[in-house]
């Protein structure tokens, strides 16, 4: 374990090296945006990754919920955690490529306004974790994770079954995205998806470590305390 962290690291600094080469380089620029159309290569992949991160998170609470096993409560959170900054770097790319291509920084677009009620379940996730105090905030958070994680197809889809202002798919069926730079998006997720896996594994340890020293410092103030009767 201790060796495949800087291999993961290494790889991660490469695929991301690459993957900006790609983007501002080598793929082809877009007819009707321009160059503004490549911050597409992080937009997307940013998006994806956050979704993925939900659905472990989802996963994550569910198992809590059923078993109550510490380890899925710690990974529900780093997943959270992590798919907030994702989420994040969604909501910032969309304005910066929307302003010169819609004319507006922001609309209440559908899948626009799904994507920030989403991030706002999430970031009120984290808030519940860090502020409250009581036992049952862990069952509590995850219950609302389960909650969350059902506005995520309501985010994909959305384009698909309601007209929205959001641009149409380009991958997949009917999609017209030039193979380029579709290889582009690809390896941009890429390296999302190893940053993500790196920023999850060292805040999962920090965490672990965390509440065994929170646990530590439990059990001394107890035993402390029956000592001094």
């Amino acid at each position: 374990m201790k060796r495949a962290f800087p291999i993961l690291a290494i790889v991660t600094a490469l695929l991301l090296s690459f993957g900006l080469y790609e983007a501002l380089i080598a793929a082809p620029t877009e007819r009707t945006m321009g160059d503004v159309q490549r911050i597409f290569y992080y937009h997307v992949p940013s998006a994806w990754t956050a979704f993925l991160l939900f659905l472990i998170n989802f996963v994550a609470s569910i198992t809590y919920l059923i078993r109550r096993n510490p380890k899925a409560d710690i990974v529900a959170l780093v997943s959270a955690e992590v798919g907030v900054v994702f989420c994040t770097v969604v909501l910032v790319t969309g304005p910066i490529w929307a302003r010169p291509v819609w004319g507006i920084w922001w609309t209440w677009d559908l899948r626009l306004t799904l994507t920030l009620v989403l991030w706002l379940i999430y970031v009120s996730y984290l808030m519940l974790r860090r502020f409250s105090t009581s036992s049952q905030t862990p069952v509590l958070a995850a219950v609302l994770a389960i909650f969350g994680a059902l506005d995520v197809p309501l985010v994909y889809f959305s384009i698909w079954f309601f007209r929205t202002q959001h641009p149409s798919p380009v991958i997949g069926d009917g999609g017209s995205l030039d193979p380029r730079m579709g290889w582009v998006l690809l390896y941009n997720w890429a390296a999302f998806l190893c940053l993500a896996c790196l920023v999850s594994w060292t805040r999962y340890r920090l965490e672990v470590v965390q509440r065994e020293v929170e646990e530590a410092q439990s059990l001394e103030s107890l035993l402390d305390g029956g000592g001094s009767r």
